[in-house]
């Protein structure tokens, strides 16, 4: 058929249940769709049609898309996510065929089509074949919201949507770092999405809007909420107004102790002095967090850090978290001492080992002003990248060895150069920390060269990529045949000294004698 013909694909959002909640262009384009289609769940009346029948033409062609299957249990050996690619597959032939025929169909959505909503799945088989538009409708999480009456968020505040389906920890993670929240999927999964919610300290203030603008609505605090009567169509509003306040007695001490630096009397506090904990959190599994280091995260009321080694940190009641970029690592060292300061219990955390590459030394470096004479800094040893790489490939580092770092931020390449022609005309071992990142890509190309001067070619070599991760790798080469561009930022590369082996399993080890 020629294309000029084809019909054209509308999906039209209808908003949350209100009729009145239609927009006008949504209620006009449904009064003179030829075709209305729309989704029904197992053995349910289509919510879609319900909400839209006083607008469908008496004329037109109704096709009911049926889903085969919710989230239970279903026998299609492609499991639940077979069963609705088939599902969505039929729904498009059944379209298709009306769309072809040069029919219009206006495909009815709940809430805002794109917003979690099942057309998009068809909307995105169709708009590389036919005219596809989408007409945005009032969203539930709207509607719940004007239904408790709270403002969601106001002037600077992050709002957060979340499925209450994600896994009870991260869940929690999120909640904790954003000031006001959206949480969809309810239903079965509500008994831990409370728990998460208490984990975050987000329990008090949250509100659970169930069947919102529907004739059936009803709120209530979370707390109150039975879990056994919780539907689908129901969703928890977190507002932004019930995220703990900042602490700003440490910010205000900050800047006492500044004003008051020329005076030698020492800066007097209502509380303790405070500490401040520098934790390693080991290079990625749980199993490779020590013991000291899950204590001291279990008692501490902050914790600051780069925003992936914060992310790793479990939520709980009271905790709160203070992510950020990775090139202030000085800034977030005062920050955490400011906080201690005011007598907060404070942890920062580190990837590897804090004292290896790591936050220990902007701590100390940050401590030095005086104004935090009174905070003590106590450095928590972790599992380092070395150690795990190192024990991956065998006993590379079991004689002397050397670490450093290919990055020239905080050090001109020049001392980078020495350092390595020191470490080569020495024969140790040499560990090699952030090889290569975005910006850096020829540091780990130039560090062989210098290192090949004194080292012969089959020297051996470690790359270690992800170790403890799911993507882990471990390559055993040479230092001849070493790929630069094989390096990335999640490298820890280990080149061995002259008496450095591998056995027949190829495993790499380096004897405690020398001869």
């Amino acid at each position: 058929m020629n294309a000029d013909v084809r019909g054209k694909f509308t999906v039209v959002g209808i908003g949350p249940g209100d009729p009145e909640l239609i927009t006008l262009k949504a209620a006009r384009l449904i009064g003179a769709a030829p075709v209305i289609a729309y989704h029904a769940g197992v053995r349910k009346q289509s919510h879609a049609r319900r909400i839209a029948s006083s607008l469908i033409p008496s004329g037109a062609i109704e096709e009911e898309l049926r889903y085969p299957v919710t989230t239970g249990t279903t026998s299609h050996p492609g499991g639940y996510v077979g069963a609705m690619a088939e599902f969505y597959e039929s729904c498009a032939v059944r379209l298709s065929a009306h769309l072809d025929a040069g029919r219009d169909v206006v495909l009815l959505a709940e809430g805002d089509p794109l917003f979690y909503g099942s057309s998009m799945y068809l909307h995105d088989r169709f708009k590389e074949i036919y005219e596809t538009s989408v007409v945005p409708g009032v969203p539930a999480f709207a509607a719940a919201t004007a239904a408790v009456s709270t403002p969601l968020v106001r002037q600077t505040d992050v709002l957060t949507v979340l499925p209450g389906t994600l896994p009870e920890p991260e869940l929690a993670r999120r909640l904790a770092d954003t000031e006001a929240a959206i949480i969809m999927k309810l239903g079965r999964t509500f008994p831990a999405v409370r728990s998460a919610l208490e984990a975050a300290g987000r329990l008090e203030g949250a509100w659970y809007v169930e069947r919102a603008s529907q004739p059936e609505e009803r709120w209530l605090p979370v707390a109150d909420v039975d879990p056994s009567s919780v539907p689908y169509f129901s969703l928890i509003v977190v507002p932004g107004d019930s995220a703990p306040a900042p602490a700003s007695a440490a910010t205000r001490l900050r800047q006492e102790s500044l004003e008051e630096s020329s005076v030698a009397e020492p800066v007097e506090t209502t509380s303790e002095r405070g500490e401040v904990l520098v934790v390693g959190l080991g290079p990625g599994p749980d199993g490779w967090l020590t013991p000291e280091v899950s204590s001291a995260l279990a008692e501490v009321d902050h914790v600051v850090g780069y925003a992936p080694y914060v992310n790793r940190v479990p939520q709980r009641a009271g905790l709160q978290r203070h992510a950020s970029g990775n090139t202030v690592e000085v800034d977030r060292a005062r920050h955490a001492l400011d906080l201690a300061l005011a007598g907060e219990r404070v942890a920062v955390v580190s990837g590897g080992d804090a004292g290896v590459f790591g936050m220990a030394a902007a701590v100390f470096e940050a401590a030095e002003d005086p104004a935090y004479a009174d905070v003590r800094v106590r450095v928590l040893p972790g599992v380092s990248a070395v150690q795990a790489v190192a024990a991956r490939a065998g006993a590379p580092v079991g004689a002397d060895f050397a670490v450093m770092s290919l990055s020239d931020r905080l050090k001109p390449w020049s001392v980078v150069e020495d350092r390595l022609r020191a470490v080569a005309g020495a024969d140790l071992v040499l560990a090699i920390y952030n090889p290569a990142s975005r910006s850096r890509t020829e540091q780990i190309g130039l560090a062989r060269d210098v290192l090949l001067e004194q080292r012969k070619p089959d020297t051996v070599v470690i790359v270690g990529r992800d170790v403890g991760r799911a993507e882990e790798s471990l390559t055993v080469t040479t230092l001849g045949d070493l790929d630069p561009g094989s390096i990335d930022m999640k490298c820890l590369v280990i080149v061995g000294a002259s008496s450095t082996r591998v056995t027949a399993a190829g495993q790499v080890w380096t004897p405690r004698y020398v001869r």
